[in-house]
């Protein structure tokens, strides 16, 4: 697949960084985050590199944020302005799969005007779609798949996490959108529980992109 294949989720703390390095395990891929948002805690970039093969290929932010905020927010606060074409500029080049981690959901502001859904079109990137498991993941699962269709976005489908309840099959019966995979709860999210989870999901994932 020659398109970018970009991580989105239905909102904030639902699992994409942990789906982002799974992914990119199981193809082999490069990985990169354009835009972090908050690192006093280590960034995305930073966890993906501790937690993935030795031999995977992370390439830097483009914006690295102090603020742990909306992008527009904290770019604003360090009296900068994120810039879209810039990003896409520096989309690293490489005959392997790129994986894209946004930041929150599509809807996240990155500028006064622009949101995430519109890094994703300029990316020219296909979607996968992660949902967490909790009271209000369905209403907000078909809300982002509702974003993409609108907006023209192709969907790979949806990874979902944790088994809260069981809402996997009803929410990729409404979109019309694919189960690519269940990733379960666990207390133990390291380098192993990926590749493990990368091993699993491998020929699911090779089956739809």
């Amino acid at each position: 697949m020659s398109k970018p294949i970009f991580i989105t989720g239905i909102g904030t703390g639902i699992g994409k960084t942990l789906v982002s390095a799974i992914v990119t395990e199981a193809l082999q891929a490069h990985y990169w985050k354009p835009v972090q948002a908050g690192f006093a805690d280590g960034t995305d970039t930073g966890w993906i590199k501790a937690n993935t093969s030795e031999s995977t290929v992370v390439h830097p932010e483009v914006y690295k944020l102090a603020m742990p905020a909306s992008p527009h927010i904290a770019s604003r606060e360090e009296g900068v302005e994120i810039d879209i074409d810039r990003i896409v500029s520096n989309k690293p080049q490489s005959k392997c799969p790129l994986v894209v981690e946004g930041a929150g959901g599509l809807l996240v502001p990155l500028n006064d005007s622009q949101f995430v859904a519109d890094l994703v079109i300029a990316l020219d990137a296909a979607v996968i779609l992660v949902s967490r498991n909790y009271l209000g993941s369905i209403n907000h699962s078909l809300l982002t798949a509702e974003a993409c269709r609108v907006r023209g976005i192709p969907v790979i489908g949806w990874i979902f996490n944790d088994h809260f309840g069981s809402y996997e099959n009803e929410i990729a019966g409404w979109t019309k959108l694919p189960v690519l995979a269940s990733i379960p709860f666990t207390d133990h999210c390291d380098r192993d529980f990926v590749r493990d989870q990368a091993n699993k999901i491998r020929s699911s994932l090779t089956h739809y992109i």
